[in-house]
């Protein structure tokens, strides 16, 4: 699949190769019109010689005599005919004319009009020949004031059959600068959006959290986008510090309340009202533990930079000696097993949050014992807490895996203890996996990144 970045050089890549042929079109028409007008200016001087050899050879008989040349010009197509090069010489006094073999019968067409002595004018015509021919006036004034009119011609076949072998000598040529042209494009394209490919991974870093800003170590060009981002990103951090704070406030604001409420409970038990206690007291926990995930999902859901490695076996051995103190803890045997070097690339908040919610909810349930195991595996740490209770039957641990079900939908702290734990491994792109443990109770098994 081509990516953004990809697809962008595809589109620069295509406009150039748009701008380039373009470009070499535009070249190929001005070479092979500046070739023409080469050609044409060495037509015209070769004319220009021809017609100034037979002028320096013009001769006069006798006063009022007819015209002759004492020597033919050199260039051997004159004595061929139709050879396509042709002379003519007009007396313009007797309207009597000398042309070379070449013209045979023909004569030359001219120009209309009367020329100037020394007047040059140049024409194209139709030739004797068939074609079209270059031809080249010059009028001459001889010895005793006789006009002269000298006309040279030659087909422009010749030249145009020049010019079209310079045009297809010329599209290798133009072809190979094209190549050269595209791959250079391609080349330039590729190390233009280096700089915005880096952006992107610095964006992703900024993403996956593992970086607050975008380096600022970029081209002048784009670095003003840059900035505009890193403003951003700062405006929202500040945001997400506010949102945090009134979380905090809300926490706190709701604590008091119900410590209150705990009193009550305890003085409704001591008048022997427990079972309107007991429901209290139920109602006081669920309030208490939606309000720590709401707490752990803020923290969670906003959290930027990279944390320390956290010691996976200290945490839950702390772990384990609170519960040891709790009533529940008090008769049930926890083990943690491990290596002690195994260390996760996670926040150490979100490891108690995780082993202690889990931990608690095992020994809750536990008969005489609880096992929490960590493992290196390469998919992360593997850690698996299980407890030898009564499990659950198949059908509850269906459920409990089931794809959009909330923990929280089965009542009881234990169920928000594992809808907090699931939505702070869904931070890291894990997920809990349910099953019966090795004790015979239930299991529960998830994966952390290896720091």
């Amino acid at each position: 699949m081509i990516g953004p970045s990809s697809s962008i050089r595809v589109r620069l890549f295509l406009f150039a190769l748009a701008g380039i042929a373009v470009a070499l079109s535009l070249a190929a028409y001005g070479l092979m019109d500046l070739f023409g007008r080469y050609l044409d200016r060495r037509l015209a001087q070769e004319l220009d010689g021809y017609i100034g050899q037979l002028a320096g050879n013009l001769r006069v008989d006798q006063p009022g005599g007819g015209l002759r040349l004492a020597l033919d010009p050199t260039d051997p197509r004159f004595q061929d005919i139709n050879s396509g090069l042709y002379w003519q010489v007009r007396d313009e006094t007797r309207h009597t004319s000398l042309r070379s073999r070449s013209l045979w019968d023909a004569e030359l067409p001219l120009a209309e009009g009367v020329l100037s002595p020394g007047q040059t004018l140049a024409s194209n015509v139709e030739a004797p020949d068939s074609g079209i021919l270059k031809l080249r006036e010059t009028s001459i004034i001889l010895s005793g004031g006789r006009p002269v009119r000298i006309s040279v011609g030659v087909n422009r076949a010749e030249s145009d059959e020049l010019a079209s072998g310079f045009a297809w000598d010329l599209v290798p040529g133009l072809a190979l600068l094209g190549l050269v042209l595209l791959v250079g494009a391609w080349i330039q394209s590729g190390a233009g959006l280096r700089p915005i490919s880096g952006i992107g991974a610095e964006v992703q870093a900024v993403r996956d959290r593992h970086r607050r800003r975008l380096g600022s170590d970029v081209p002048s060009e784009i670095r003003p986008l840059v900035d505009e981002l890193n403003r951003l990103l700062e405006h929202q951090e500040i945001d997400i510090k506010r949102a945090q704070d009134r979380a905090a406030d809300l926490a706190h604001g709701l604590k008091t309340p119900l410590t209150a409420l705990a009193s009550d409970i305890a003085r409704l038990r001591d008048r022997g009202e427990r079972a309107i206690a007991d429901d209290i007291d139920a109602v006081a926990i669920r309030m208490r533990r939606i309000v720590e995930r709401e707490l752990v999902r803020v923290r969670q859901r906003y959290q930027m930079g990279s944390t320390p490695p956290v010691p996976v076996v200290a945490v839950a051995e702390t772990i384990a000696g609170i519960l040891k103190r709790t009533p529940a803890g008090e008769i049930v045997v926890i083990d943690v097993t491990g290596e002690t070097a195994l260390a996760a690339a996670v926040d150490r908040d979100d490891l108690n949050e995780v082993l202690g919610n889990l931990m608690e909810n095992a020994v809750r349930h536990a008969a005489t014992r609880v096992e929490v195991v960590a493992t290196r595996t390469e998919q992360g740490l593997l850690i698996e807490v299980g407890d030898d209770g009564m499990g659950g039957v198949p059908d509850d641990l269906s459920r409990l895996t089931e794809r959009g079900r909330r923990h929280d939908e089965k009542g009881g702290s234990a169920g928000l203890g594992l809808a907090i734990a699931s939505d702070i491994l869904a931070i890291y792109g894990q997920d809990i996996q349910f099953l019966t443990s090795r004790l015979g109770g239930l299991g529960v098994r998830f994966h952390l990144p290896t720091a």
